[in-house]
């Protein structure tokens, strides 16, 4: 058997989803870390910064009313350490005139605020120096003694390369880590779907062992809650086949004992002729056994129906029925039927109070019309009526002004070989019982306004509409 594609399996889909939202995790994951190596490197950069600048700003000194300064080398040498860059300063006297180191070193941009991070009147920001992105931090230092009064500017700069080192060594750990820990969450998150695909392993294997006529429920014993559900449907629906299967045998059974009594009749209506030597008696016998086969062939014919209907349900069930409109169907059913009351001497009208339509298939609704007919034509005496009326809410009635249906008896005629008086093939409204099943419409039988039997059809309001498929 050729197996479906574009399922797949499962297991494969949960592990596929379950890597695709760790690998965004993982991404979400890795970008807050390097933010936040980003943020520590800064953090532990920029203290290092204004170590040196204070560093700096303690070697100021006035020589004759003109500030000096004299940097010590080991102020520069605090990343000596661990530096991959390079270090630049400049001190600025009271005037902003530099007095040592580089002289072109970027100044604060405009707005950049003091930092509230550390007791110093300090400014951080980043800056481009020679083609080089920098750190800079800005120290204002108070000046006062002498002749001078004032602030002194102290700026330090630093390559990135030492802060992006730092931030990738430890983007690389929290890399690692995450990875070990994600690898380590699919393998677990494997083994616990394997454990959990576990009780319906069960339940496949207990279906492809069973019989094929095995059609017992499924047990649920042991079974989480979310699977439950779909093993009690499993087991609505073969108890539903249970029932289809056990109706077909029932069936079967009471047509094979139906027929045996209409053939045994014609067997020995045969014999008899045989065994008579007048031309009379065979003619008589002839003319029975013509009889019983017509019975029989009518019988066949009912059955046949039956299976029919049954082709039919399946494909309104399916959605591959179609709109009908009422009043031609039940005109062109009505026109067949009228040389056949006509002879019985019946009248049979046709009344359109209301036109509609059904959803459904015409065949079927072909027959369902023709054994309400056939039905009432049996029962009406010569000289009666018979009315097919379309009335409002999308309603098909069948009146006659025969003696009707007792209504202790009314709900039997529609079981399957159920003569009422003796007469019939006892499947005419069970064929019409089962048509209305299988379009979801409503039957019922009451006293009529003539008298006699007033069979109503009622078709769901939403009969425009197509039913759901399966």
């Amino acid at each position: 058997m050729k197996r479906s594609r574009g399922t797949g399996s499962l297991r494969r889909r949960l592990m596929v989803r379950l890597v695709l939202m760790l690998s965004v995790l993982l991404i979400l994951a890795a970008s807050a870390s390097y933010w936040n190596a980003r943020k520590a490197a800064d953090t532990a950069y920029d203290r290092s910064l204004l170590s040196s600048a204070r560093a700096i700003a303690e070697r100021l000194f006035d020589i004759d009313g003109k500030l000096q300064v004299d940097v010590p080398y080991i102020a520069l040498d605090n990343f000596a350490y661990d530096i991959t860059g390079r270090l630049y300063y400049e001190v600025l006297d009271l005037n902003g005139q530099p007095i040592s180191g580089y002289d072109d070193l970027p100044a604060p941009p405009a707005g950049v605020a003091m930092t509230q991070n550390y007791p110093a009147l300090a400014r951080f920001y980043d800056a481009e120096y020679h083609g080089a992105g920098v750190r800079v931090v800005s120290l204002l230092q108070p000046v006062s003694g002498g002749e001078l009064q004032g602030m002194a500017e102290i700026r330090v700069a630093e390559t990135l390369n030492a802060r992006e080192g730092m931030a990738r060594h430890l983007l690389q750990r929290s890399l690692i880590n995450l990875s070990v820990l994600s690898v380590s969450a699919l393998l677990l998150a494997y083994l616990t779907v394997n454990a959990a695909l576990g009780p319906l392993r069960r339940v496949k294997e207990e279906v492809a062992q069973r019989r094929s006529d095995d059609l017992s429920p499924i047990s649920t014993e042991g079974l989480q809650r979310e699977i439950t559900p779909l093993v009690d449907a499993i087991n609505h629906f073969t108890g539903r086949l249970r029932e289809n299967f056990e109706r077909q045998r029932d069936f079967i059974a009471e047509a094979a004992h139906e027929l045996r009594t209409p053939l045994a009749a014609l067997k020995a209506r045969i014999e008899f002729g045989l065994r008579a030597t007048e031309p009379e008696s065979w003619r008589q016998a002839l003319q029975d056994a013509e009889v019983s086969t017509d019975r029989t062939i009518a019988l066949a014919n009912r059955l046949l129906s039956m299976a029919r209907i049954e082709r039919g349900a399946r494909a309104v069930a399916d959605g591959s029925a179609e709109h009908v409109d009422m009043p031609p169907l039940v005109q062109d059913v009505a026109m067949a039927m009228v040389p056949l009351a006509y002879g019985r001497q019946v009248e049979l009208a046709l009344e359109v109070e209301q036109p509609f339509t059904v959803w459904g298939e015409p065949t079927l609704l072909q027959e369902l019309l023709g054994n309400l007919i056939d039905n009432a034509l049996v029962h009406t005496p010569a000289g009666g009526q018979i009315i097919l009326r379309l009335t409002a809410g999308a309603c098909l009635e069948v009146e006659d002004t025969g003696p009707g249906i007792p209504e202790t008896e009314r709900n039997r005629v529609f079981e399957r070989f159920y003569r009422q008086g003796g007469t019939g093939s006892g499947l005419g409204l069970s064929i019409v019982g089962e048509i209305c099943r299988a379009h979801r419409a409503q039957i019922s039988l009451e006293q009529g306004a003539l008298g006699g039997l007033l069979v109503r059809v009622r078709f769901p309001d939403d009969a425009n509409a197509k039913p759901a498929t399966k």
